[in-house]
């Protein structure tokens, strides 16, 4: 049998490359596909196309107008829903009741949702006097910025690609995404559905390829590529900042996390273990905003890892088209390698394996797939490099803690800040505790509770900029002053 061709999506049109490399199944290891590998001649004209529809038919469109063609990219994704949830599930290895869940219909509504942002949000007006006395006014404009390279990561492949180009893509602008190496197949999937919509060629591009002296480095280096934004590793974002220095062209970038959750000895321990077990495990704990740090307070410590422990060992580990089934591979066996190093670290800085710690037995061609078992540390000091450094896996440490205060210190002492959990029944405390996190933002008594009205970003080390709501139009879009003497 043929095997499957993945090809860049360019000005309308699958393109082929003499140049390809090898998707792997995450399960077994097996080759599922021939990606075709971008050049820099494939990328020149992917940001020549996407300049020539900004400039021309997509430009033209009235507001209502693009919001009902992207309306049709929503549906169209949902029409094909089942093709998505196959590549997506085949890219990441993750569960089908995760991904139908989450990823393909949160994937979908970002179109609608944006589409409505950018049909509804006023800008300013303002009227002046004049020394003649017959004043003026001041109104803003919105204008699309141009040409956004949007660069992807693949943990949740479709919904953030489509976080980032759905907005693009209201506000008017023409986009090329370049999405990980490692799940390519629903970004060139989505071609097609912007053909059936409507969405004129040119304005949605993809380019496959890696980083270095590839599709990465020739899109972020482009001089016609007019804002780039970015979700990943954060050395991969200050590589991207740099190159985007030339030009002086903005960023949007959400980057690493260690994220953190407190629990108060007066939360609700159900809901706590419940909230915890989804943030340190759901997705193999390849979410940025998963937790890899708990501090308990001390009079709940003990039972709280009982309970955790209890819990995890009863998820399935197993394939994706399995409902039982929680947790799938990690992404690849290189991430695989990543993780089982710090898995090892642990225990030579001295963690107490509370659980996991290594590879589970897998049957037959399994055996060869990305999988580790999910795990818990206890007894680490804050200065061990598993406690500082983001992991990406199914992992988590739990320490105790004293008193407010020291949980507050324990929780901000990182170079991260992207997200935390607060457990607590205490209203004045959640508030107080909340607004002291030095992050982009603070779940309490929840997790992964999203508003997409809301700012999304990160602090320190986690990222540059807000998205989401109008916070994404002041990225997408240049606010300009149009002046009117009376």
């Amino acid at each position: 049998m043929t095997q499957k061709q993945i090809l860049n999506f360019i000005d309308g049109q699958y393109v082929a490359t003499q140049k390809h490399f090898a998707k792997h199944s995450p399960l077994d290891h097996s080759v599922i596909a021939q990606v075709h590998e971008a050049g820099k001649a494939e990328v020149d004209r992917a940001v020549a196309a996407a300049r020539a529809a900004l400039d021309g038919p997509w430009a033209r469109m009235t507001v209502a107008e693009r919001v009902e063609r992207l309306y049709a990219v929503a549906d169209g994704i949902n029409r094909r829903f089942d093709e998505f949830l196959a590549a997506e599930c085949a890219d990441t290895g993750k569960p089908r009741s995760i991904a139908s869940h989450i990823d393909i219909p949160r994937g979908a509504a970002n179109f609608k949702i944006f589409a409505d942002v950018i049909k509804n949000v006023p800008t300013e007006f303002f009227e002046m006097q004049t020394p003649d006395g017959r004043g003026a006014i001041n109104y803003g404009y919105r204008g699309p910025v141009g040409v956004v390279g949007v660069i992807c990561p693949w943990n949740l492949p479709l919904l953030l690609m489509t976080w980032k180009v759905g907005p693009a893509l209201a506000c008017g602008n023409t986009v090329v995404v370049k999405p990980s190496e490692e799940t390519p197949q629903t970004a060139a999937l989505l071609g097609e559905v912007m053909n059936e919509a409507g969405i004129p060629p040119g304005v949605y591009n993809v380019v496959h390829g890696f980083g270095p002296d590839s599709a990465g480095e020739f899109l972020t280096t482009h001089p016609h590529v007019d804002a780039i934004t970015f979700t990943g590793e954060t050395r991969t974002g200050e590589v991207i900042m740099k190159a985007a220095a030339k030009g002086a062209r903005p960023v949007s970038m959400e980057m690493g996390g260690k994220n953190a959750a407190i629990v108060f000895a007066d939360s609700d321990f159900d809901a706590a273990i419940e909230g915890t077990l989804r943030s340190a495990f759901v997705n193999s704990g390849q979410v940025c905003l998963g937790t890899e740090r708990v501090y308990v307070e001390r009079p709940l410590f003990e039972r709280f890892v009982a309970e955790l422990k209890r819990q995890i060992e009863g998820w399935k580990i197993g394939l994706p088209e399995d409902p039982d089934t929680k947790l799938g591979p990690l992404v690849s066996r290189e991430h695989q390698q990543k993780v089982l190093s710090y898995y090892q670290l642990a225990a030579e800085e001295g963690a107490t394996v509370v659980t996991g710690g290594g590879k589970p037995a897998m049957a037959g061609a399994l055996a060869d797939g990305a999988w580790v078992q999910p795990t818990i540390w206890t007894g680490l000091p804050e200065t061990a490099r598993v406690i500082k450094e983001e992991i990406f896996g199914p992992c988590c440490h739990i320490a105790p803690f004293d008193t407010e205060e020291e949980a507050l210190r324990l929780a901000n002492d990182n170079e991260y800040g992207l997200a935390a959990a607060i457990w607590t029944r205490d209203v004045a405390r959640a508030h107080r505790v909340a607004q002291r996190m030095k992050v982009g933002i603070s779940w309490v008594n929840s997790w992964f509770l999203r508003d997409l009205r809301t700012p999304f970003g990160g602090a320190k080390h986690s990222g540059i900029g807000r998205e989401g709501g109008v916070h994404s139009l002041e990225f997408y879009t240049e606010l300009k002053n149009v002046c009117i003497k009376l």
